[in-house]
Formats: structure tokens, sequence, C-alpha cells
């Protein structure tokens, strides 16, 4: 009988509600690249309002993460284990909570990045944003995979999109250092304290690509169990 069918047959699949989630939680993090922009133009008001907006998504995706948890059936057919499932949720929604951090501290310290790194920091964020983007792609072939038992050429196709994430991630490290590179040469110019906020926003930045990264991971590691 295939996979499909005797989903069919117990409680509906958990697979769409994780997939609902990776969406809220990547439409919270997208709304980064719109924060800094504002940010860059000193307009903390609107700044503010953005940082709302991802606060309520990161509590839409709570919201959504409990109520996985929750109905999540221990009785329910799946070539994956359960406590897998339940992780690889977690680390996907990691995610917002990075977003509504970043946010948070940027708009408190009213934070600028200096104006000749400006165009480097918003491809660095695109990146950072391409890996979380590159991990819901991910969790998309997600029924893909139980329909198809975990084998065969869909197998294929994920471990390539992990490797594609993990290759994302490496280019956002060499983003980083060249960015801190930049950071360097200035710091005699600028506050020290927006100095040191400048490094951590900077490393804040990347820990959306890092924590993107774990996604794959936590799947890989679920494809090499099966």
């Amino acid at each position: 009988m295939p996979v499909n069918t005797i989903m069919g047959l117990f409680a509906k699949s958990p697979i769409q509600p994780l997939q609902k989630h990776v969406v809220c939680v990547n439409e919270c993090c997208s709304h980064l690249l719109t924060f800094f922009e504002v940010c860059a133009q000193g307009d903390w008001e609107k700044a503010a309002e953005i940082r709302a907006q991802i606060s309520h998504l990161e509590k839409e995706a709570d919201v959504l993460k409990r109520e996985i948890r929750l109905s999540l059936p221990r009785g329910l057919f799946l070539p994956v284990d359960r406590s897998d499932m339940l992780d690889l949720l977690t680390q996907q929604d990691k995610l917002a909570n990075i977003a509504k951090d970043i946010s948070g501290r940027v708009l408190g310290r009213q934070l600028q990045i200096p104006q000749n790194m400006q165009d480097g920091f918003n491809a660095y964020l695109q990146r950072c944003l391409d890996a979380a983007q590159q991990a819901q792609k991910v969790i998309n072939e997600f029924d893909e995979l139980l329909e198809t038992g975990f084998k065969g050429r869909e197998v294929s196709l994920v471990e390539e999109m992990i490797h594609q994430l993990d290759l994302i991630e490496d280019d956002t490290d060499s983003m980083q250092i060249e960015l801190r590179q930049q950071l360097l040469k200035q710091e005699a110019e600028l506050n020290p304290i927006d100095v040191m906020f400048l490094y951590k926003t900077l490393e804040w930045v990347g820990g959306i690509a890092d924590q993107a990264q774990r996604v794959g991971s936590r799947l890989e590691l679920m494809l090499s169990r099966t």
C-alpha cells in the first residue's frame, strides 16, 4: 500500500502544517530587508512599524508551532521518527526568533549601517535570506519524500537542494568576513558602542543562514535514518 494511502487511514498529515509554518517563518525574516532600508533612512517610526509586523509573524509562527506539537499524533505512521519531526519544527521556528531579535536590537539602538557599507550589507542580508528560502524549498519537498517512501530520485533531489543550501551559507560566511574587514578600517571614525553593535549585527544576520543550514542538516539526518 502506498505511503500516501496509509497516511489517509490515520490522522491528518503533519506535513502541510509544517510547510505552512515555514512559510510564516520566511515571511517574518523577509521583512528585514525593508526594515534595514528604513533604518538607513533614519525613519525610526516606520522601522518600529515593521518591527511590529516581524514580532506579529513570530508570534503567529509560535502559535502554529504549538498547534503542530499538540496535534502531531504519536501513532501516526511515518517513515521518520516523531521526535525528529518535532526537532525539525523547532529548528525552522528559530529563524523567526532570530529575525525578531535582530529588529528589536537594531531599533532599540537606532543603529544605522555605515553609508559605504550599505550595498555590501544589503547583498549579505539578501544572501542570508536566500538560505532561509532554500530551506523552505527543502521543506516543501517533504510531502514528495513521504509519497516515495524516502527513496529514489526524490531523495537525490532533496540532497542536492541541501547541498545548495550549504553553498549559500558558505557565501554568507565570505561576505561577512569582507564586511567585518570594511568595518575594521573605519572603527576610529565611529562611535565605539555602535562599532560593537555593528559587529554583532553582522553576526546576528549571519545567524539566519546558519540556522537555515541547521534546518537542512536536520532533514538530511532524517534521510540518513530511513
